[in-house]
């Protein structure tokens, strides 16, 4: 398949690639979070190419992007709490998942009864869903298993010749996907942490709680959100995940850099002490938005070094340091090493 490469995003452009989406094509788009990879979400067809070209086993449900949050009226049955959230949120990086209408395929869903749907911030991603006329599924943008991409760059690297067109948007501003929950009367639960964090939204919904499988490995068998069930966002070389206090987990990186032929992942406070060979940093200590922004595209600079495996540090589990927290868990298959110890 030859892919248009869309890299100048005027109205005329974009006009171009909703046709495509419209016919039953594929389209990579930017959003605020990381690039989709979008199809009309009620062509069967076109859904399962979506799967396809991404290598993305069938059980792992879809977002439906759209316009307008009133658009949820056509694909799902809404409430009131979701209207309170689309109106703190939406446009934005938050997920709602809904009860679905039969509109919506199975394929979109795998079979769930719910729908998760999004209204997207990006100015391109929103033309886009305009100018199509239809409801976008969207995953992200990348082969299945490796770091989504935030970058026109990394969705080439993917996904040149396995769709109809990418557009190019820049890099995207967020770095993580949205946050995904699930309304359940008065109540909420967190699927999957993003930007928008469990204190954002407890402001709204007081009674929110979060998913266990967002910090483990999940055990459900047909997840309703995307991102739970199994391991992604991983580079080639296998990660491990470092806990440990500041001087002990450095400790822990310069034994291993001079013994092992590894990367490392760290914060920027501790590049300083460390050898700058294989070495990344992700932002600071405390600086979650930056680990947040950055973390897709270290781990895919790790691709291109000469390395057997990458350590990197943990970060928090609070904030946004939550959605870092849980990419990265998932990247290194739930290994997390105390600095303290040597040996996986």
């Amino acid at each position: 398949m030859q892919t248009l490469l869309i890299t100048s995003p005027t109205e005329a452009n974009i006009a171009k690639a909703a046709d495509i989406i419209s016919n039953g094509g594929l389209v990579v788009m930017p959003t605020e979070t990381v690039y989709g990879l979008g199809a009309n979400a009620l062509d069967k067809n076109a859904v399962t190419n979506v799967y396809k070209a991404k290598g993305r086993p069938m059980d792992n449900p879809l977002i439906v992007h759209l316009a307008t949050p009133e658009d949820a009226e056509l694909y799902a049955y809404t409430s009131e709490n979701f209207y309170k959230l689309a109106k703190r949120f939406m446009p934005g990086p938050l997920t709602v998942i809904l009860p679905k209408k039969d509109i919506i395929p199975y394929e979109v869903t795998c079979g769930l009864d719910t729908v998760a749907i999004r209204v997207p911030s990006n100015e391109i991603a929103h033309k886009l869903i305009e100018l199509s006329g239809c409801p976008i599924a969207a995953p992200s943008a990348n082969l299945s298993g490796k770091p989504s991409p935030t970058s026109f760059k990394h969705v080439v690297e993917d996904m040149n010749g396995r769709v109809d067109a990418i557009i190019d948007g820049g890099k995207c501003d967020v770095g993580v996907e949205s946050t995904v929950i699930i309304l359940k009367g008065n109540s909420a639960e967190i699927l999957r942490p993003g930007l928008i964090t469990y204190e954002d939204l407890a402001k709204v919904i007081p009674d929110i709680t979060i998913n266990e499988a967002v910090k483990n490995q999940c055990t459900t068998a047909n997840p309703a959100s995307p991102g739970m069930k199994y391991r992604h966002y991983a580079p080639s070389s296998p990660v491990f995940l470092v806990d440990g206090g500041d001087e002990e987990t450095i400790e822990f990186f310069k034994e291993k850099q001079q013994n092992e032929n590894c990367g490392i992942l760290c914060f920027d406070e501790d590049a300083k002490h460390l050898s700058a060979n294989n070495l990344l940093t992700f932002g600071g200590h405390f600086d979650e938005q930056k680990q947040a922004h950055e973390l897709f595209d270290m781990l895919r600079r790790f691709d291109s070094m000469p390395v057997d495996k990458i350590y990197a540090r943990l970060p928090s589990d609070k904030g946004v340091g939550l959605a870092v927290y849980n990419r990265l868990i998932r990247a290194a298959g739930f290994t997390i090493i105390k600095a303290n110890k040597t040996q996986e």
